[in-house]
């Protein structure tokens, strides 16, 4: 959770009313944030195990009070003492949520996007212009402040977005937005501002410089790429060199009065909602409140035709909404429709409307409230405004013993027994690429039974796994620095996704389906086929289903106490290991000829069951992986086994 450090009085004075230290903390656990810590400058130097300070200079600093405010990771109009005050505010009926808006219709300036350029690197950007704006210095470092709290949490540490913020009347649009070689960017950096370097020479000097260690990080970012995203202004002033640093001409100072923002970005929708938050935060110091002037963006081909153009900053009201008993049974309250309309008010999510005879609440969203996705989300609030300490504590209307559901309970009896075996558990992504939950085990692409990603972050996740068998593989390729000579035993216990192919989509189904399976991989000297075969057995014993000689030898026999052995085996299952056939799924992953499957049988029936296969992996797999020792898997489907 971020943490927002606020000076008691002027975070009083902001609030217009005053509390003890218990009272504030308090009425911060209503407000679903917590106060962490009451402290000061003064205190927090003597504490300081990493910054040692002289008895004089720990005197100097202030005494005053701050507190340490933990807020939830979502809400980020609390990540500045505006948003945070202006919130409770709102909470306490003190003051109505602000109505935003854009103060003419008329773009204030205009940023031409060098389309072919930017698209290698930073494909995006946002801007907004704050009109006739007052700082004062508490102001001015409240608006830093959160600029360095957006780019650690929302941003990414400025890898998504990256904030520049620039006095507009030191420059001259219309602003270009473009991606250039470092040697063609020359310009005085806000750090130092002493003297000028081209693009290059202040990245080797970010990564070097001791005075620029902050800046360090954010090198990466654009260090080995070909092109570095610039912005400048039409007599080709450089503003930022987008995601490390401003520069120095056009700073902000207390004087400035007009701001310019823009924020450049690889996903356009974190980049609106950066912008939305700085705007929504800052606008009330504007000669006309909670007015943003806005800015048109226009993208430019090689040709310098325009493809595209939108305005922004978006300032986005969007209509959501709930069931009424839906937030009633999730909160676990029961109020009119009307209440809540109420209740709606002091979360920054009214005027709330009702529909269909007052069973449905629709609320609506202000710019400000990006973390508002889902019915859930509408009932969380509507909670935290009722009150939790309101919500009255009873006994549930159904008297049930609880009880550990069955699949997980054989679960964690086996990881408990293959761990015994000498096997290592881990715990491996469910995402994973079509390349390596088919292609690198040289078994047939079967999409259709994959549950795909529509718009996957990067190709590691374009699918949910269909085995478990990447995840292991890829385990040992991670670590095959480590020593191989007493051989590598891992397994894991996990779901895998199919779709549902029986079932069409509705509220209940969503067309795909969970199967917990069983897998384990040895990698050594040799080839280990007799130690997955042995566990394959173990775990067969240890399920009380014997293999098909022993059911058939007891069967006939007279002898009470020999046949009480295979009794549970009798009465339901028995397994048998034979070769792969010729065709099988799997066929191609395993080494001809040294590959099983293991099937179930009930007795009285010819019909056997799929359970799973073992085998050593061919050398082709093994390669695919970056795997040099031989190695043998299996895995097994757990829900048959029950």
């Amino acid at each position: 959770m971020p943490t927002v450090a606020v000076e008691k009085e002027k975070f009083f004075a902001h609030m217009g009313r005053s509390y003890t230290d218990e009272a504030f903390d308090e009425l911060c656990f209503e407000f679903g944030i917590e106060l962490d810590e009451i402290t000061s400058e003064r205190e927090e130097a003597q504490k300081s195990t990493t910054v040692k300070l002289s008895e004089q200079q720990i005197a100097a600093l202030s005494d005053k009070v701050i507190y340490k405010i933990d807020v939830p990771a979502n809400r980020y109009d609390l990540l500045c003492i505006e948003g945070l005050s202006r919130s409770l505010k709102i909470f306490l009926g003190d003051q109505e949520p602000p109505v935003f808006k854009l103060a003419q219709q008329e773009p204030a300036a205009t940023m031409k996007v060098k389309k072919s350029n930017t698209d290698t690197i930073r494909p995006f950007v946002v801007c907004a212009v704050l009109k006739d704006i007052t700082f004062t210095q508490e102001r001015y470092n409240s608006f830093i402040d959160l600029q360095d709290q957006l780019h650690r949490n929302l941003c990414r540490q400025r890898t998504l977005v990256a904030i520049g913020t620039h006095d507009m009347d030191t420059i001259e649009g219309p602003y270009v937005y473009d991606a250039k070689a470092g040697a063609e960017i020359e310009f005085v950096p806000l750090t130092p501002s002493d003297r000028s370097f081209n693009a290059n020479d202040l990245l080797n000097f970010y990564e070097t410089d001791v005075s620029a260690k902050h800046l360090k990080p954010y090198v990466p970012i654009i260090k080995d790429s070909p092109l570095y995203p610039v912005i400048s202004d039409s007599k080709d002033r450089v503003l930022s060199l987008p995601p490390l640093i401003n520069g120095d001409h056009s700073k902000i100072t207390l004087n400035t009065k007009n701001v310019f923002i823009e924020c450049t970005a690889t996903d356009l929708t974190k980049a609106n909602i950066v912008l939305d938050t700085m705007v929504t935060m800052f606008s009330e110091y504007c000669a006309s409140p909670f007015t943003v002037l806005p800015v048109k963006i226009e993208y430019e081909d090689a040709a310098g035709k325009t493809v595209d153009s939108y305005v922004t900053p978006t300032l986005s009201t969007r209509r959501e909404t709930a069931k009424v008993d839906f937030c009633n049974s999730l909160i676990g309250i029961n109020i009119t429709a009307q209440e809540m309309q109420t209740l709606c008010n002091k979360v920054q999510l009214g005027p709330a409307k009702l529909l269909e005879n007052d069973t449905i609440l629709e609320v609506t969203v202000p710019p400000t409230r990006s973390d508002i996705l889902h019915p859930v989300d509408i009932a969380e609030d509507i909670g935290i405004a009722f009150g939790y300490n309101n919500i009255v504590k009873r006994v549930p209307a159904t008297n049930t013993v609880g009880g550990e559901f069955p699949l997980n309970q054989l679960g964690d009896l086996l990881r408990e027994e293959i761990g015994r075996a000498g096997y290592t558990e881990v715990l491996t992504h469910g995402l994973c690429s079509i390349h390596d939950n088919f292609d690198a085990l040289q078994c047939p692409q079967q999409l259709e039974k994959a549950v795909s990603l529509s718009n996957p972050a990067n190709i590691e996740y374009q699918v949910v796994r269909t085995t478990l068998l990447p995840g292991l593989l890829k385990t040992l390729q991670h670590n095959k620095s480590a020593s191989f000579t007493n051989g590598f035993k891992l397994f894991e216990i996990s779901d895998v996704v199919e779709v549902d192919l029986e079932h069409v989509v509705t509220e209940t189904r969503v067309g795909a389906k969970n199967i917990r399976k069983l897998a384990a991989v040895y990698a050594g000297p040799t080839s280990g086929f007799e130690i997955i075969h042995g566990l394959v057995d173990r775990i067969m014993t240890l399920t009380e289903v014997a293999p098909e000689a022993s059911y058939v030898a007891t069967s006939t026999k007279k002898d009470q106490a020999e046949e009480s052995r295979y009794r549970v085996s009798k009465e339901g299952w028995y397994y048998t290991v034979a070769a792969m056939p010729v065709g099988a799924y799997e066929e191609n992953m395993y080494f001809p000829g040294r590959a099983a499957e293991v099937m179930l049988t009930k007795p009285g029936s010819s019909d056997k069951i799929r359970l799973g296969t073992f085998g050593i992996l061919h050398p082709n797999v093994l390669k695919n992986f970056d795997i040099n020792y031989p190695s043998s898997v299996m895995q097994l489907d757990l829900e048959l086994l029950l």
